[in-house]
This record gives C-alpha cells, structure tokens and sequence, in this order.
C-alpha cells in the first residue's frame, strides 16, 4: 500500500518503535485519515522528531476509566493501537501544528521504551494485522447495503444529514472505516471496532452497535456525523 509518498509492501517496511499520541476515545483505522490539532509541547515535540524520521506515530487510547489527572501524566496504555503517516503539515504561526495522519496498520503494543525523552515511545508489532497492508481486503464479504440502510435510519432518528454522494462513491473499506473513527461511541465501543479481526466483523459491529442505540429509542448520544 502506499500512504502518502511512501510505500509500505509487507510488515519489514513497519517501524518496530514509534511515538505514542495517547488519545481517549478516538482511533485510527488503516486508510483512514485523522485531522489533528497539536498545543501540547510534549505532543509538539514528537511531531518535530517524526518529521525528522519515517513520519510515523502510532495512535493508541489510555486505558478505560483513565482520570483526567492520570492522563496527563503517564496513563497505561490498551493493547492496540494503529500506526499513522503524517501526510498533511501546517504551521498555525502560534505554535501548534495542523497534521493529518492517515492510518497504516494496527499494531499490538509490547512494551514502553524508558527513557527521557518528552513523549512516549513503544515497541510495537504489526504481524497480527499483517491484512491491513492489502487495501479492500474482505470488501466483498461486508453487507453494504445493510451497513448504508442502518446508517440512513440511524441519521434520520437522529436528524442528521450525510454527503450521499461522498458516502456511495467510497470504497467499502473506507466507508466502514470512515464510519467507526467518527462514530460517537465510547472508549470502550470504538476500541473494539479497532481490534475486530477483518472488515466483515468491523461492519458487523458497528451495524450492531448502531441497531442497540435505535433500539433504546434514543439512536445515540447526540453526536453529529459528519
């Protein structure tokens, strides 16, 4: 696959340690693009040391009931995360950074390298999602249509709307991936959607999930998809 201006053919192109961006309640999924805001120096400083390497930053969520205390310091990490590509960087003028990481692979976290450095960095292993460096695989398998019925109905209960055009001119892949890292599900619910082990079970959770919610009657959280 190739992301960016780089090519990533087999799981030798993947670093075996990249920096940490912790983020609660929020993933990244191969072939998917995050936008991000980056203030915090420590946060700052890893962009710095990424540009100047492979460009790469693995994405994982703190643990589940992480305080806000605890997060600002060291919190303990889940055991998956997705590394990215920076493929999108602009300077604000008041020193943040604009970026866009667009997803590579998963990876398991193995470990934390101690040291002093002002970010985190892991030792991380992508062979589990070996999978993820082939785009569209298991497209064929996913129910499209029942994916794109819930979400028309999940929309309308929620009176929201979508770019119908955007939404039918994507690939499977990223539409279901598109649709997980922007669903307004919990830590919990979207660390699952990150570790389901191909695209089928990844679509049929998140049609799962959404069926739960219009079943309660509510439809979800209030959260606009966008």
């Amino acid at each position: 696959m190739t992301v960016g201006n780089a090519t990533y053919a087999g799981l030798d192109d993947l670093p075996q340690v990249v920096p940490l961006f912790v983020l609660p309640g929020a993933i990244l999924l191969p072939r998917s693009h995050m936008p991000l805001n980056v203030f915090e120096p420590r946060y700052t400083s890893m962009i710095d040391s990424a540009l100047r390497t492979d460009r790469m930053i693995g994405v994982i969520q703190p643990q589940f009931e992480t305080s806000d205390e605890e997060l600002a310091g060291r919190p303990k990490l889940c055991t998956v995360g997705c590394m990215g590509r920076i493929t999108g960087f602009q300077e604000s003028g008041d020193g943040r950074y604009l970026i866009t990481l667009s997803g590579v692979s998963r990876f398991v976290f193995r470990g934390e390298l101690e040291e002093r450095a002002p970010f985190r960095r892991g030792h991380v292993d992508a062979t589990r999602f070996a999978g993820d460096l082939t785009t569209g695989i298991g497209e064929d398998d996913v129910d499209r249509d029942l994916l794109l019925s819930t979400l028309k109905e999940y929309l309308s209960v929620n009176d929201l709307e979508a770019d119908w055009d955007s939404v039918n001119s994507a690939s499977t892949e990223v539409l279901v991936n598109a649709l997980c890292m922007m669903s307004p599900y919990g830590p919990k619910e979207k660390q699952a959607l990150l570790e389901t082990e191909n695209l089928k079970v990844r679509a049929d959770t998140l049609i799962a999930l959404a069926e739960v919610e219009l079943a309660r009657g509510n439809g979800g959280t209030g959260s606009t998809l966008q």
